[in-house]
């Protein structure tokens, strides 16, 4: 079977999952003040199938709200690792994509696709919850094609991820007191 070919299972598989993602909220910036009108009555993002969920071992979704710190970025790859497969990324807005209004900052991450894959970004700073919707009808319709598929190509390239972590943080094991 050809590697873009997917088996009558997986188009049913993947019809099914498109309909019910849970997500997981990594808030961490002002791009997380958009999340509760989005899942509340006026925009009822729970309509479409989608709900918050408060662990990654049952989310499907894992959605990055924000910035982040070289000390964030150890706790996202950890969270991202314990999802089940098949696992998606949501980068929203600006943050995600170059490290915001902290681009230059000694303690900021861009490009959070060199550490895990982003399987779509939403644009803007603050992006509203039209846009939130908007991505998550985009993101049902890349699962049902088959085209949300940055989980297999974290399987795949995995070695070039680790070390861009690597670079980035020395190591990515968490040292805490829940971590160790």
């Amino acid at each position: 079977m050809a590697i873009n070919e997917r088996s009558l299972w997986e188009k049913i598989a993947d019809q099914l999952r498109s309909r019910s993602l849970w997500m997981l909220h990594y808030c961490t910036g002002c791009g997380a003040i958009e999340l509760p009108p989005t899942m509340t009555s006026r925009f009822d993002m729970e309509r479409f199938g989608m709900g918050p969920m408060a662990t990654p071992r049952q989310a499907d979704i894992l959605f990055i709200t924000g910035y982040l710190s070289a000390k964030t970025l150890r706790r996202v790859i950890y969270t991202y690792e314990k999802m089940a497969e098949p696992r998606y990324v949501i980068g929203f807005g600006s943050c995600t994509l170059n490290g915001g209004i902290y681009y230059d900052s000694y303690a900021t991450i861009n490009r959070l696709d060199y550490y895990i894959p982003v399987d779509l970004y939403i644009a803007g700073c603050m992006p509203r919850p039209e846009a939130l919707l908007e991505a998550f009808n985009e993101l049902m319709r890349m699962i049902r094609k088959g085209e949300a598929n940055g989980w297999k190509k974290y399987k795949e390239d995995y070695e070039w991820y680790k070390q861009n972590q690597l670079r980035s943080l020395g190591e990515v094991f968490v040292h805490d007191e829940f971590h160790e």
